[in-house]
């Protein structure tokens, strides 16, 4: 019986880990522009799930040590990681005075092209290069709303005089429409996985397109702050640790009790 319930502390153990690591790394980017939380979902995994009803004869006695040998595993869970979702929740706008700062209030995203294709972001921290396109900062073309186009064509020349970008989108460069910024949503946003820098693909294997947002708002002059709340990620992070540290001394009482049915029962009898 101890087998059974090390191995179900084993798996708690692993499973607050991952917690603490997606807490940490929530942590350590409370100060990245545009950055969305991550959050931990776990659920019990019983192993009866494994064996069809047909199968599994649970006994209808009352608790007795002879009932314990037809279980069939019917007596056993597990915590299983699920993985993680990111928390897509707004951001406070934060204002910088930076005519090339922008931030979306509302759903949606932003393009800029990568060398791996088009991307996603919240992170309206924008310049302009040498050849006079509006970029990332990371210096990927920022694209415009143009159906149909390829991306290569929708890129953003913005070298001429001061720009002004409107609610809708609109940038004017010296009072000259240069284009409308791409903001763009996905019906459901699980089909999106983070990549690093800020930003975000769609899955291997999903075949979706984004559609153009209508509602949300563009504030120049703004960047959206990380939707990181310090203080409650400190709190589930003592919870988290104090979680593993309980498995741990599960752990280590269940390795108590098999040393003992090794070493020292046969010596009783």
């Amino acid at each position: 019986m101890s087998n059974k319930g090390i191995y179900t502390a084993l798996s708690g153990a692993i499973a607050q880990s991952q917690r603490l690591d997606t807490i940490a790394n929530n942590l350590a980017n409370t100060s990245t522009t545009g950055f969305k939380k991550d959050d931990q979902v776990f659920y019990e995994y019983l192993t009866a799930n494994e064996k069809g009803t047909d199968v599994i004869q649970v006994p209808k006695i009352p608790a007795s040590i002879e009932s314990f040998y037809h279980m069939q595993g019917g007596d056993r869970g597990y915590v299983d990681s699920a993985g993680t979702y990111t928390n897509f929740e707004q951001g406070i706008l934060r204002p910088t005075g930076n005519p090339l700062d922008v931030a979306l209030e509302g759903h949606g995203f932003l393009e800029v092209l990568t060398p791996n294709g088009v991307r996603m972001t919240r992170d309206g921290s924008f310049k302009v290069n040498d050849q006079g396109i509006l970029v990332s900062k990371q210096g990927f073309p920022v694209l415009q709303s143009l159906p149909g186009v390829e991306p290569e064509q929708r890129t953003i020349t913005a070298n001429q005089g001061q720009i002004t970008i409107s609610y809708s989108g609109d940038v004017y460069a010296g009072g000259e429409l240069a284009g409308r910024l791409a903001v763009v949503d996905f019906e459901k946003r699980d089909v999106l996985q983070k990549e690093g820098q800020g930003l975000y693909k769609v899955k291997n294997n999903f075949e979706v397109e984004p559609r153009a947002v209508e509602g949300a708002k563009v504030h120049q002059g703004f960047v959206e702050a990380s939707n990181v709340n310090v203080v409650e990620e400190m709190t589930s992070l003592i919870q988290a640790t104090r979680a593993f540290e309980s498995t741990q001394q599960a752990i280590k009482a269940f390795d108590t009790m098999n040393e003992k049915l090794v070493n020292v029962v046969p010596k009783a009898n």
